[in-house]
């Protein structure tokens, strides 16, 4: 049992009214939320300059006694170093991001915005921005035809010259931003995860948010994975996968398929019945230091989410525990 707050992600809510949700994550046992910065649950330009919305929102998240450790804004940061940009882009951005579509119009405008989320974290005295980076070379990952070594650096290069501007402000009103290691980001596995730190300089503004069922997915040890970055660990997401590529049939990369569908090589499952070895996970990150939330984030396409997301709150109260008061070794010294 731990006394670690766990929170809800609300990306995956974000077509339930904010105060809707508040109700049912308090009543489903959530200390508290991860709030996305789409929907209606947080707009990030009120909340940077409008004292009366930003009191609203406290109001209530208090009424139903939970807290915020991190907001997320996924969505505007994955416009930032995309490339190419297309309808994808114009189907998760609001209209003033999206503009007329120009590519560098549409990563220069989600770049302010990501600068803008930062303040709106520091006014709500978060000192979390969970997000996407977007990536200028993801779309070389297969590497056929061949790519050379420069198109990569530039990638990397691309990356630093866009994010370090919006780092300077995070560094400025004191807000980390957590890289989520995805696919199709600029770190989505280990190394490439080593190659964004050193293109930024291993500034102390970028770190990681942890989400170990990406890395499941690509066969990476997410245990291993916590004690080579543990100076990093900015944020948690729990969330689980399940691999199904043991029947000659299913591919690892999914074949195009739709979300939930069985012939997937792999799918996100509800917390705990997946391939993520929790309880070596959670020792790790007691082991390394790590005291923020554990954020559960819901993607069950096989699972109705108003009993998943219940069942996955005490799934981790039973399963995290709290690290020991005292250290084995002054144990025995005393």
């Amino acid at each position: 049992m731990t006394t670690r707050p766990v929170t809800l992600f609300t990306g995956q809510w974000a077509d339930m009214p904010f105060a809707e949700l508040c109700e049912r994550a308090a009543t489903w046992g959530y200390d508290g939320l991860e709030i996305a910065c789409w929907g209606d649950h947080l707009d990030v330009h009120a909340a940077a300059t409008d004292d009366a919305y930003l009191a609203e929102k406290r109001a209530t998240l208090d009424k139903h006694g939970l807290n915020v450790w991190a907001i997320s804004n996924h969505l505007v940061g994955q416009a930032v170093c995309d490339d190419p940009i297309d309808e994808r882009h114009q189907a998760i951005l609001p209209a003033h991001l999206w503009g007329d579509g120009e590519p560098e119009g549409v990563r220069q405008r989600a770049a302010e915005e990501m600068k803008v989320t930062a303040r709106a974290a520091a006014r709500l005295g978060v000192s979390t921005v969970v997000g996407f980076t977007g990536s200028a070379i993801w779309k070389y990952v297969a590497m056929f035809p061949p790519v050379p070594q420069s198109t990569i650096d530039d990638g990397y290069r691309d990356f630093a010259d866009r994010w370090n501007p919006i780092l300077d402000v995070f560094d400025e009103v004191g807000v980390r931003f957590a890289h989520e290691v995805h696919p199709s980001e600029i770190a989505y596995d280990y190394w490439s995860t080593v190659a964004t730190l050193e293109a930024i300089g291993h500034r102390e503004a970028f770190g990681l948010n942890w989400d170990p069922s990406h890395m499941i997915w690509q066969d990476i040890d997410p245990v291993g994975f916590l004690v080579d970055f543990a100076e990093r660990i900015y944020h948690v997401d729990c969330k689980d996968t399940r691999r199904r590529t043991g029947n000659g049939r299913n591919g690892r990369l999914s074949s195009h398929l739709p979300w939930g569908d069985p012939k997937r090589g792999w799918d996100f499952v509800s917390t705990g019945h997946g391939d993520v070895p929790w309880e070596d996970c959670f020792r790790t990150l007691n082991a390394i230091g790590y005291d923020g939330p554990i954020s559960v984030e819901w993607e069950d396409a096989g699972m109705d989410r108003l009993a998943g997301a219940a069942e996955a709150v005490r799934y981790i109260r039973d399963h995290c525990f709290d690290p020991p008061e005292s250290s084995f070794d002054a144990a025995f010294e005393s």
